[in-house]
């Protein structure tokens, strides 16, 4: 169980608690590509992971350990997701991360990507 504390009104965590999440959640998505059914290549490099498109476009999803989120920088934009109530949901607009990225991918890959 993950002890969050409340500090100034923001949810934080220690940086091992945040490391821990942020690796479950990349190897959560690595695997739905690799067991996946669409052709996306996946790399990853030192907590950086790049998903590869037919087209040539790429999706970048980063851990930002400083600020405790999750980054994605995909061909519609960038995007901070932070941890709260049970996962990972975008600081502007509240979108769960495995939701957005299933439509940012499903954009650059021109058909249907779930996560």
């Amino acid at each position: 169980m993950l002890r969050i504390i409340l500090s100034q009104g923001k949810l934080e965590m220690t940086e091992s608690e945040f490391n821990k999440l942020a690796d479950e959640t990349l190897a959560r998505i690595e695997h739905s590509i690799d067991n996946g059914d669409t052709d996306i290549d996946c790399e990853m490099n030192g907590g950086v992971m790049e998903l590869s498109f037919e087209n040539g476009s790429k999706i970048i999803v980063n851990r930002q350990t400083a600020t405790r989120e999750i980054w994605v920088a995909a061909k519609s934009g960038g995007y901070h997701f932070l941890w709260r109530d049970g996962a990972w949901h975008d600081t502007k607009d509240g979108l769960e991360l495995f939701e957005a990225l299933g439509r940012y991918a499903s954009e650059q890959a021109g058909e249907q990507i779930s996560f």
